[in-house]
């Protein structure tokens, strides 16, 4: 079975976004540097995706979705992202990284009962789930683009980058299971495992390169940790601000 992909709706490359396309300013890294040394000051040794939203959304002075429409985590005007993080233990050397991208059932949305009965039409399902994502966010925005922050919190050492988020056409992939039982995606032309597709939960991961625009920073001093006792004078907490029952 062929699935056909969506159009792409919305203004696309004509629109230039808040800066050009993978030209991330410095003051953005400059927001999420602060926020992280405000983190580490408070006892925050690590920080999962949803903090990175916030994150984010604070140093681009955008809204971050607590229901994301389509694929879009964080809006500022007519731009938005989906926000993804990883861990790396040398973020300044990643050179590919493996980004969650949401449970995309071909059972539930396309009727495939059996995934491994035919693989390229399964392969093609997960694809077209991902397509009509990409699609639904488009409606509402001008531009759709993909931002990835690597981290090693412990290290204080940091990647950034973003990059066009965009249709996968399903004629472009092959598809085969591993001997996990997991279902791999590689590109036809350049043999590039592109694509994971878990059976069980069917979660779906998309590898990305790293691109040579990539930004990197650390936080270059030990941060201390600002004492429980020390906030709690700040704020001049009362226990009455606790009722019980």
């Amino acid at each position: 079975m062929t699935y056909v992909n969506p159009r792409l709706r919305g203004k696309g490359n004509n629109y230039s976004g808040p800066w050009p396309l993978g030209s991330i300013p410095d003051s953005v890294l400059y927001g999420i540097g602060k926020q992280l040394v405000h983190r580490l000051a408070v006892g925050h040794a690590d920080i999962t995706g949803d903090d990175f939203g916030t994150i984010f959304a604070n140093a681009v002075d955008g809204e971050h979705r607590e229901s994301p429409l389509g694929i879009a985590d964080v809006v500022s005007e007519g731009t938005a992202w989906t926000v993804k993080t990883v861990k790396a233990k040398r973020p300044r050397t990643q050179r590919k990284v493996r980004l969650i991208s949401g449970r995309n059932s071909p059972d539930y949305s396309l009727g495939i009962s059996d995934p491994r009965k035919d693989p390229s039409a399964t392969g093609a399902a997960v694809l077209a789930i991902w397509n009509s994502r990409v699609n639904e966010s488009l409606d509402h925005y001008n531009e759709l683009r993909t931002v990835v922050f690597i981290r090693n919190m412990g290290e204080k050492v940091f990647c950034l980058f973003e990059q066009p988020t965009v249709l996968f056409p399903a004629e472009e992939y092959r598809w085969e299971f591993n001997k996990q039982g997991n279902l791999e995606g590689y590109e036809k032309q350049k043999g590039d495992h592109s694509f994971t597709w878990q059976p069980h939960g069917s979660q779906f991961t998309i590898i990305k390169p790293v691109p040579g625009s990539a930004r990197y920073f650390q936080i270059d001093k030990n941060v201390p940790i600002v004492p429980e006792a020390h906030v709690m004078r700040i704020i001049q907490y009362q226990e009455d601000w606790i009722k019980i029952g």
